[in-house]
């Protein structure tokens, strides 16, 4: 009887630790909405264009990025007088990169798709992230250089774990993070976000730095945000190859 009551209280409280978890990660989501511009708002916006620059390598670079809904998405990079291309179409990911010894469209596959494929969701993962099949985790509270923040693990659909990191003040994203695996090596990639301007009723960050096992590979400056441009969804598919 005494045994049957602590498997009882046991189920009884992983079941409630479990409720109360739930309850934060929809708690913070809801207000990472918010923060950003509500989700009437949000879901108001169906496409965007953002025109920078980027700093790699000792380089600059101008950069124009565009997205549509559902998960389309389009990058175009300029270094040298030579124009670099990265694109999901909602099916396929493509590029041209004439520094990769070709001016002719290449459909890109493995880990650098599912890479783009995640990044095209026009909303993040965090939005309906229960219709998109993704599971949230609460990890508890850290310090991201000074700053409190909340910890959230996001496993996608496909099995991809990313980890966000939210202002607890705000909820807004200031990092995200994932390992991945190349070729036998596993890499740690961070994205911090950070001059969060008001565009239109919608918190947008104005500056982007990507990291890699935490060295600098890239940092973006965004210098214009414009809202619901009307593109055609032919822009985001990969062209056809030229005829020899």
């Amino acid at each position: 009887m005494r045994k049957n009551s602590v498997v009882t209280f046991l189920i009884f409280f992983f079941l409630f630790f479990s409720f109360i978890y739930s309850q934060t990660v929809d708690e913070i989501i809801s207000k990472n909405i918010e923060t950003k511009g509500g989700l009437e708002k949000l879901k108001s916006i169906k496409s965007m264009k953002m025109t920078g620059k980027v700093f790699a390598g000792g380089f600059e670079m101008s950069m124009i990025l565009w997205a549509k809904r559902p998960n389309m998405s389009r990058m175009e990079a300029v270094f040298q007088d030579q124009k670099i291309v990265q694109a999901y179409d909602g099916e396929k990911a493509w590029q041209i990169n004439p520094f990769m010894g070709s001016n002719e469209p290449q459909e890109i596959k493995g880990l650098q798709a599912e890479d783009l494929k995640d990044r095209a969701d026009f909303d993040g993962p965090l939005v309906d992230y229960k219709k998109k099949g993704h599971k949230v985790e609460f990890m508890g509270k850290e310090d991201l250089e000074g700053t409190e923040v909340y910890k959230l693990k996001v496993t996608m659909k496909n099995g991809r774990v990313v980890y966000l990191y939210l202002d607890t003040d705000s909820c807004i994203e200031l990092k995200q993070s994932t390992t991945v695996n190349y070729q036998g090596n596993e890499y740690l990639v961070e994205t911090i976000f950070g001059d969060y301007k008001e565009v239109d009723g919608i918190m947008v960050p104005h500056f982007i730095e990507t990291k890699l096992n935490g060295q600098t590979q890239a940092q973006i400056t965004i210098e214009k945000v414009e809202f619901n441009i009307k593109i055609d969804d032919n822009f985001f598919k990969m062209p056809a190859k030229e005829k020899q």
